[in-house]
């Protein structure tokens, strides 16, 4: 009995293993056929979407090399409405990435990949929204660079001053705006300040009005003063007779009537600062040929006697030493032989800035915008 229980469990054994050999076969047997079945599968879907994924290359290669005409081709009508060179360069490239875009748009479709496509789509607005907030101080300089290139409140060369910084424009790129002063010292000043800030140009109109005051005594006649200063500014080359120029009565002081003296020049020709201190000058000795007195503020001088002294020693002493200190402020008085052009040189120093500008070392690299 237990010879035959034996032989009963060996030939169970062999049977068991043989049933699980040929399990495993089977198993293995259907795993390849389902692999090669997906290989098939997609090799037949590859082949089918072969000439629409074809279409799509050819249609971005189309899309990139028709980009650059097509967006000179629409930007001709921006050309009537502004001649800005910025303003053009990124309307060109704007529409440029559009038609790309749309050719990387009809590849995704062709290839099957609609809500894909729809994905990229709008991922790329969201990441611009994001770099926009996260450059947004550069965002806002650049918006502001075409804003000044499309308006133009100013040009190059032009005498500005933007937030009290008073210079030549010398260059504007798409950051800032290069300003040369007149201490030959170079201005930048971000794009987005220049445009948020109250622009003063001095070019745009070239006459410029300066003035200067001076006081006289009150025995002098004030009508008679001012005939004789507008007549001297006429004389004066550099004074433009329009608008005429002015003195007015400015103040009624303690020991002097204070005179506002007023007068235009063309800034592009002549300096208002040097033509002031010309005029300053010939108003003063023009004034002491006509006897027209320009006392200083009143001042009263007290002097006390020593014992052994009287009113009329101290002022016959005080008479002697004035006539003393005359005599030598007569006798060391200097004798001009020549005169200097440079003093009377009243020419505007804009054009040697502008000069001085043209051969200095640029800071900043970049085209100008306007």
């Amino acid at each position: 009995m237990e010879i035959n229980n034996l032989i009963k469990n060996q030939i169970i054994n062999m049977i068991q293993t043989a049933a699980s050999s040929e399990a495993t076969e089977a198993v293995s047997t259907s795993d390849t056929l389902s692999l090669s079945t997906q290989v098939v599968h997609f090799l037949q879907t590859a082949w089918q979407l072969l000439p629409a994924l074809a279409l799509g290359v050819v249609v971005i290669v189309l899309c990139y090399y028709l980009a650059r005409p097509i967006s000179y081709l629409l930007i001709k009508p921006v050309g009537y409405v502004s001649k800005s060179r910025l303003l053009h360069l990124v309307t060109r490239r704007f529409i440029s990435v559009l038609v790309i875009f749309f050719g990387i748009y009809i590849f995704l479709r062709l290839a099957g990949l609609s809500e894909f496509a729809v994905a990229v789509m709008s991922g790329t607005g969201l990441v611009g929204l994001i770099l926009g907030f996260a450059f947004r101080d550069i965002a806002e300089n650049f918006i502001s660079s075409m804003l000044l290139s499309v308006q133009r409140p100013f040009r190059i060369d032009d005498v500005i001053e933007v937030d009290n910084r008073l210079g030549i424009v010398k260059k504007v790129t798409a950051r800032a705006t290069t300003l040369v002063d007149y201490d030959g010292n170079h201005i930048q000043i971000p794009n987005a300040t220049v445009y948020k800030n109250v622009i003063k140009n001095f070019t745009a109109n070239p006459k410029t009005r300066g003035h200067f005051k001076i006081g006289i005594g009150y025995d002098n006649d004030i009508r008679l003063t001012q005939q004789i200063a507008i007549d001297l500014l006429k004389e004066q080359s550099a004074v433009l007779n329009d608008p005429p120029p002015q003195v007015l009565l400015e103040a009624l002081g303690s020991a002097t009537i204070n005179l506002t003296i007023y007068f235009w020049v063309n800034s592009e020709q002549h300096s208002p600062i040097k033509v002031a201190s010309q005029l300053m000058r010939e108003t003063v000795n023009c004034f002491t040929e006509h006897g027209i007195s320009m006392p200083d503020d009143a001042r009263e001088r007290i002097i006390i006697a020593a014992n052994n002294e009287t009113p009329g020693s101290i002022k016959e002493a005080t008479s002697n030493s004035s006539g003393k200190g005359a005599s030598v402020k007569q006798k060391n008085k200097p004798t001009i032989t020549a005169v200097d052009a440079d003093i009377d040189d009243v020419s505007s120093d804009a054009d040697e800035i502008r000069e001085q500008a043209e051969h200095a070392r640029s800071p900043e690299e970049g085209d100008n915008i306007i």
